[in-house]
């Protein structure tokens, strides 16, 4: 009897008008949209209607005017606009950003219990440890602490917020009218006194439908990887390539293992940056016409800061100039290997690298038709690369329905995508399984 085929699996990473950097640029973009309410109902509806396991808002707690002048940032407190896309959609995954660096985990805690109940059980939380002392300095900090530090209050943050997750549980709720409301013998407390907090515990709603909501990581450091290892059930990676997805997916999958966990039980998605048309010009021109509208002289000079070179005189549409090697660079080494990676993959055009810097970073760009797009995601899901991917269309609302109406058929004819929803929380729509008592993972078998 022949293996079944991998499944794939999609999450939507709304951010804007899109993640290409001038798609607010376009003349019919939903630039003066991003403050309806109404605008994420159609995004979060269109995903659903694709099958998508989930939709993510990421979050940030400061805004730069300079940023701002550049183009959209961040809007709407995400837990705010889930809940109420928890009202207009009835399968979907709800996942949020949630810093460990600003909220404590009994606040944490009872947010995602909240939603999670709100929804039937599709909330999930992508724990971050935040990046900027700007943002500190808005929750009367000056900085955000080192590495470790920020590492180990984020570990003892997730500790926690399984602590409290396994304290209230759902069938202590008995509501015997002729007897008590909540068994008070199944309600736990947690005495948590640690480094970073102290939480007496059991929280104040019971548990939803899927045990605890899902934990989401998305470090690509070695402590990022470290955390993801110890705690993430479900991972957004960055990988501008195959081969960096594999080689991330092995060294995550190993960190698992030695702690002591099923390292196959983490879903690994990548972003994935993806210009569709039916055919393959359609594809480049959609890239093409996001990427004239990119501000040229301020997209070289951030490019500039990134490779430290006088990139001015470069000529547009000829070939990058030849960069020196990493180990020959000096400055920032993490973004500077992306763009020589980019580089490597895409041979691409100084305007081309721009428009690749601004729709994706350093996340994966595939340009094609859907029967190629299929091809290279059936590629990562067998190479053992990815288990699915976080979405980054490089302009919304097109650019999603390009993939819904275009791609998710093509993988549904190969037998790589569900036909319908099988689940109705965001757990069962990942593959995972229940957390044990105490809100603790399920260890390695």
């Amino acid at each position: 009897m022949s293996q079944p085929v991998k499944q794939a699996r999609f999450n939507l990473f709304i951010y804007g008008a899109g993640h290409h950097q001038a798609a607010w640029r376009a003349p019919d973009s939903p630039a003066e949209r991003l403050g309806e309410t109404a605008y994420y109902v159609e995004l979060a509806q269109v995903a659903e209607r694709g099958l998508l396991d989930g939709v993510f808002l990421a979050d940030g707690q400061a805004v730069a005017p300079e940023a701002a002048a550049a183009g959209p940032t961040w809007f709407f407190e995400p837990f705010t606009l889930l809940s109420a896309l928890s009202q207009h959609t009835s399968r979907i995954g709800l996942v949020c950003t949630v810093s460990s660096s600003f909220y404590t985990p009994f606040h944490a805690a009872r947010m995602l219990a909240s939603l999670d109940r709100l929804s039937g059980g599709r909330a999930g939380a992508n724990v971050v440890t935040s990046m900027w002392d700007a943002e500190a300095q808005n929750h009367g900090r000056e900085t955000l602490g080192d590495h470790a530090y920020r590492y180990g209050r984020a570990d003892e943050f997730i500790t926690v917020l399984r602590q409290l997750f396994g304290s209230h549980p759902a069938a202590a709720v008995q509501a015997d009218r002729e007897g008590v409301f909540t068994d008070p013998n199944q309600l736990s407390r947690i005495d948590h006194a640690g480094e970073h907090f102290g939480v007496r515990g059991p929280l104040n709603i019971p548990d939803g439908p899927q045990g605890a909501p899902v934990l989401f990581q998305a470090g690509a450091s070695a402590q990022g990887r470290e955390l993801a290892a110890a705690h993430a059930e479900a991972i957004y990676a960055v990988a501008a390539d195959r081969q960096m997805a594999l080689d991330y997916a092995q060294d995550v999958r190993s960190r698992a293992a030695a702690a002591g966990r099923d390292p196959q039980a983490l879903a690994i998605m990548p972003g994935l940056v993806a210009y569709v048309g039916r055919t393959l010009e359609e594809a480049k021109d959609k890239q093409r016409r996001l990427n004239d509208l990119l501000p040229i002289e301020q997209a070289l000079a951030q490019l500039a800061v990134f490779v430290q070179q006088d990139t001015h005189a470069w000529e547009l549409d000829a070939p990058v100039p030849p960069l020196p090697s990493a180990a020959e660079f000096t400055g920032p080494a993490g973004r500077y290997a992306t763009i020589l990676r980019l580089i490597e993959i895409h041979q691409p055009t100084v305007r081309e690298l721009l428009g690749l810097l601004a729709a994706g970073g350093g996340h994966c760009t595939v340009v094609g038709t859907p029967e190629m797009i299929a091809d290279e995601i059936e590629l990562w899901l067998d190479t053992g690369a990815a288990d699915g991917f976080n979405l980054m269309p490089p302009n919304l609302p097109d650019g999603l329905a390009d993939f819904v109406e275009l791609v998710i058929p093509e993988l549904q004819r190969r037998g790589r995508f569900r036909t319908a929803y099988e689940h109705r929380t965001l757990r069962g729509h990942l593959g995972l399984p229940m957390p044990v008592a105490g809100g603790a993972l399920a260890q390695a078998r």
